[in-house]
């Protein structure tokens, strides 16, 4: 079986990280691509199942998880904590089902020590001007809360060289479009082709 492919992305916010996922899921089978499910502790809100947009659990079975190293990476929030099971991750590569990952820089850190053979990328936005436009857009944040999320923004963006591809999204399309293009290389690696036409190289090497 060919194993999938773990890919980690990250971005600042307002970069369009998670519009360009759940755009390039529309257009993957579920066979194919699937996006990475957290642990969390916080409380499930109206509208969320378990298992399909976090897997619910207490803080003592989160911080148990912690003590057998269970997560690849895990983070506490506002009080609340978040991780990415180890086990849940690699049942789903088992399969051949490229997995992708939505997190911050330090979490793509932790992953990449524990899982070198995942693949990263950063998204960066065509300038601050439109990434302030962007997140002015929203109508949920003060000036002054926009002015915070500015300068996180860049303080992210420094890490970018730290990841195996870079997509700048100014025209979302033409963003999507790398992203597609990433997954098919990734695919048509050595590796994975190798094991997925096994019967035909050996065909045609037969003497």
């Amino acid at each position: 079986m060919v194993q999938g492919t773990l890919f980690i992305v990250s971005a600042p916010s307002g970069a369009g990280k998670s519009s360009l996922i759940q755009a390039l899921l529309k257009t993957q089978p579920l066979y194919d691509t699937q996006v990475s499910i957290s642990h969390t502790t916080r409380a499930q809100r109206p509208g969320e199942n378990h298992g399909e947009h976090y897997f619910f659990v207490s803080q003592e079975e989160f911080c148990q998880m912690i003590e057998e190293e269970a997560f690849l990476e895990h983070a506490q929030v506002f009080g609340n904590y978040y991780g990415t099971s180890r086990l849940a991750i690699e049942q789903v590569l088992s399969t051949g089902v490229d997995v992708f990952l939505d997190i911050d820089w330090q979490g793509a850190k932790q992953i990449r020590e524990k899982m070198p053979q995942a693949r990263s990328i950063f998204i960066l936005p065509p300038s601050r001007e439109e990434l302030g436009r962007r997140l002015r857009g929203r109508g949920q944040d003060s000036e002054e809360v926009i002015a915070k999320r500015m300068a996180q923004a860049v303080a992210e963006m420094t890490h970018f060289a730290e990841y195996d591809y870079l997509i700048v999204n100014d025209d979302f399309a033409l963003a999507l479009s790398d992203l597609k293009t990433i997954i098919r290389a990734e695919r048509l690696r050595l590796g994975r082709q190798k094991l997925r036409h096994d019967a035909l190289i050996t065909k045609l090497l037969a003497d």
